[in-house]
């Protein structure tokens, strides 16, 4: 799970050329990077790609 926006595995189906449906799980791409934090220091947190993309955490 993303620590910046919440993004979590999402559930859909696979459906084949016949039209039959099997469960599936859409991951997020999640990347375990050095975060700055507001009050000073430095954590590991996983977060999306998306979020890393967008400037919204503070790479250390």
């Amino acid at each position: 799970m993303c620590t910046v926006c919440g993004k979590r595995p999402a559930v859909g189906s696979n459906v084949s050329n016949s039209q039959r449906h099997t469960k599936r799980k859409f991951n997020p791409n999640l990347q375990r990077i050095r975060v700055r934090q507001a009050a000073g220091g430095v954590k590991r947190q996983w977060v999306c790609t998306s979020c890393i993309r967008a400037d919204k955490i503070a790479k250390a």
